[in-house]
């Protein structure tokens, strides 16, 4: 049996794929933003300029938004220099204490917040612990190592689970 708790509110290809006009009717004024595989590879220093358009549209729709990652200071701080956002490194997600911090910098409340992840076991996890609605996006490109290799292996319950209950909401 699956815990509602690892279940994403919806799975999507990517950040692109996120109505922005959805989130709006639900309310949704703030985002919580993971790094690593949701928004770039770890290669990718800071954001592409597609990620910074995608920035520039939330920006433009007033949505507000911070950054908290699993990753290390430097990576974060690196990724975040030239946005000066809210930004939470080394979170331990699924833990929630940086979440919360996180929309307090924001000034949010957690029924008006989303947040973007990659993981089922971290992003997933901490946005519904949270009270967020829990947006999961295909990572874009996946480390090799034996660890993440089991933990996508792990997943895949998970997501079929989702896809099964939202077939039935059809």
């Amino acid at each position: 049996m699956i815990p509602k708790k690892l279940l994403p509110d919806i799975y999507l290809d990517d950040i692109y794929s996120i109505d922005l006009d959805g989130l709006a009717k639900r309310g949704i004024k703030a985002l919580i933003l993971d790094i690593d595989n949701t928004l770039v590879t770890y290669d990718d220093p800071e954001p592409t300029e597609p990620v910074a358009k995608w920035f520039g549209e939330l920006e433009k729709r007033g949505i507000s938004f911070a950054f908290v990652s699993n990753n290390n200071a430097n990576r974060v701080g690196r990724f975040n220099s030239g946005l000066g956002c809210p930004a939470f490194p080394k979170a331990g997600k699924p833990s929630v204490k940086k979440i919360n911090a996180a929309l307090g910098a924001l000034g949010a409340l957690p029924e008006e917040t989303a947040s973007v992840g990659d993981q089922v076991f971290t992003d997933v996890l901490a946005a519904n612990r949270a009270g967020l609605y829990s947006v999961l996006v295909k990572p874009i490109k996946d480390k090799k190592s034996l660890f993440f290799r089991f933990k996508r292996l792990l997943e895949r319950p998970v997501i079929a689970k989702y896809r099964k209950e939202t077939q039935k909401n059809d």
